[in-house]
């Protein structure tokens, strides 16, 4: 079995990037790759219970994923479950997945680990593909902050 563990600053409050990582209203703005479309979401890391994404890449290639949300304590932590499913439907291998956040001098940190993975193949896959996600996320958090800076301004 194989881990990975991903940090990103973020300048907001640890109360606000927990807002943005559990509620469904964020999480479908983030979650996912560019230009990558949901057919259908159960995205809510708010509460304990079960969570799906199935989603489409530009290219047609269909993604889907599901687990269950198994702790979650505001604003410090999520932990769900992770698999990925096949052509057919069927769920395969479970791995783990936390979502720490922590705060920092400028404002939050959001600490992923990914783990239980089946090969260290599969890590460095996962390590790459949170990228996308994480640059998402940067930007939707920059996209919430501009109407507030144009209010004060």
């Amino acid at each position: 079995m194989s881990d990975i563990r991903l940090e990103r600053d973020f300048s907001v409050s640890p109360e606000r990037l927990f807002e943005v990582i559990s509620t469904r209203a964020d999480l479908v703005r983030w979650w996912g790759h560019d230009g990558w479309t949901f057919q259908e979401e159960q995205l809510d890391f708010s509460r304990p219970g079960p969570w799906l994404a199935d989603m489409l890449s530009e290219e047609g290639n269909r993604y889907k994923l599901s687990g269950q949300v198994t702790r979650v304590s505001p604003p410090d932590f999520i932990g769900f479950t992770w698999a990925w499913h096949d052509a057919e439907d069927a769920r395969g291998p479970e791995s783990h997945v936390t979502f720490t956040v922590v705060p920092t001098a400028k404002g939050a940190r959001l600490i992923v680990d990914h783990r239980e993975l089946r090969s260290d193949d599969i890590a460095a896959a996962h390590a790459r593909g949170w990228q996308g996600p994480l640059s998402r996320l940067a930007r939707h958090l920059e996209t919430l902050s501009q109407p507030q800076e144009a209010e004060e301004e």
